[in-house]
């Protein structure tokens, strides 16, 4: 007999999770309640209840909960605050959505009165470590079932074996055969993994790209646009101030037309396994570069040299499934209080994958002083001589080790 009553399952309606769904209903003969969260994932989310409702759930056991505003407000501009990038190059799109899934589904399972959760991530990636690490910090003695852990469909092949023999409909099998991608939407990004993406050296097919045309097929005309900041975050586009959600969906439309954001990586997981994955994040690729042209001008130096050394230490916790960490709350505060000049106007060029910044300026607390910076005259306000001594000083310790080395031999 199971010692589990009532359990919430992340459910998007997918293969995975109707397999899984199924196999808790068989293994540990206990209710399910099913989440399915709307992140903008850009797809119809409805057949998810009634998948659910053909697996037998109760309606009220059934949650679709649109959270895309939440998303971009509390998760995806905190992090852009500090300006976040995993291993010099990954804007951790799926890394992000994973703490604010695991809090709702604590706050379903509180509302429900289930005593555990449910997820479908696989025992050697990272998702699994995001979701429980959110768990345990949001509900410390919640119970945790991972079927990839416990089960023995250990393949996509297997999975799908399962999936028929057990009538689950099959969609999205590549037009070629085989296993789909696996694939993860949300607002910031989509990502690819798995089939003919397990072969480093291969390049990824052309049809498999959602969200951007490819850099050559992109429009042969420029196109420019204004991006206005305040306190760090996005506010408006090309004068038309909108929500948070709907500004990264515009950016994402104007990246995607341009074949912007598109990455081939390969990522060190930390399960302690290199893992390649290919993604598109069109949206947060112009956001990134907006946002440090908008700092450039507003940050002090010493600040803006701060972010940048905390900046990896930053990705690593988010990376890692640490965003309800106190390492990360106290880094946040840090971040977040920077921001508070960060006000002003960003253009950007987009062309055919390339995001230019072509003019930043900010009326209330840019620091850039043209009277000083300037190549012409700048009538005694700043004087060159004070150069000499600064100079001399920052020599003195490499002068005097140099003339121990010549008083050596």
């Amino acid at each position: 007999m199971s010692d589990v009553n009532k359990v919430v399952l992340a459910y998007s309606g997918g293969l995975d999770t109707s397999v899984i769904l199924k196999w808790l209903q068989d293994t540990y003969q206990c209710e399910v309640v099913t989440f399915t969260a709307d992140l903008g994932q850009g797809e119809e989310l409805e057949p998810a209840r009634q998948k659910a409702l053909k697996f037998g759930i109760k309606p009220e056991n059934i949650f679709i909960d649109d959270l895309r505003e939440e998303f971009v407000r509390d998760f995806v501009f905190p992090m852009f605050r500090a300006n976040t990038v995993y291993e010099g190059e990954y804007l951790l799109g799926t890394s992000i959505a994973r703490p604010l899934i695991s809090k709702r589904q604590i706050e379903i399972a509180r509302a429900t009165g289930a005593d555990a959760v449910s997820h479908g991530a696989t025992g050697k990636g990272n998702d699994q470590v995001r979701f429980e690490l959110g768990y345990y910090a949001l509900m410390p003695n919640v119970k945790v079932i991972a079927p990839w852990r416990e089960w023995d469909l250990l393949s996509r092949e297997k999975l799908l074996a399962y999936a028929e023999k057990a009538g689950i409909p099959i969609e999205m099998k590549h037009k070629q055969g085989g296993s789909p991608y696996s694939m993860d939407a949300n607002l910031l990004h989509i990502s690819f993994e798995g089939r003919h993406l397990e072969n480093p050296a291969a390049e990824a097919e052309e049809d498999m790209w959602r969200w951007t045309v490819s850099p050559e097929a992109a429009p042969d005309a420029a196109e420019y646009v204004d991006l206005e900041f305040e306190r760090g975050d996005l506010v408006a586009i090309n004068g038309s101030r909108m929500k948070p959600h709907e500004l990264l969906a515009k950016l994402n439309e104007l990246g995607g037309k341009h074949g912007i954001g598109r990455l081939d990586l390969v990522e060190n997981r930390y399960v302690g396994m290199k893992s390649r994955g290919c993604y598109e994040t069109p949206g947060g690729t112009i956001l990134l570069k907006a946002h440090r042209a908008i700092e450039s001008i507003t940050l002090d130096r010493e600040v803006a040299h701060l972010k940048d050394d905390l900046m990896p230490r930053y990705a690593s916790i988010i990376y890692n499934g640490y965003w309800w960490s106190p390492e990360r709350l106290a880094l946040q505060a840090l971040i977040d209080n920077t921001q508070q000049s960060v006000n002003g106007w960003v253009r950007l060029k987009l062309y055919k994958g390339n995001v230019i910044v072509t003019g930043r300026d900010s009326k209330t607390d840019s620091l850039f002083d043209p009277t000083i910076a300037t190549f012409e005259d700048d009538a005694g306000a700043y004087n060159q001589k004070d150069a000499h001594g600064f100079i001399r000083l920052n020599a003195l310790r490499m002068r005097i080790a140099a003339n121990a080395r010549t008083a050596r031999g």
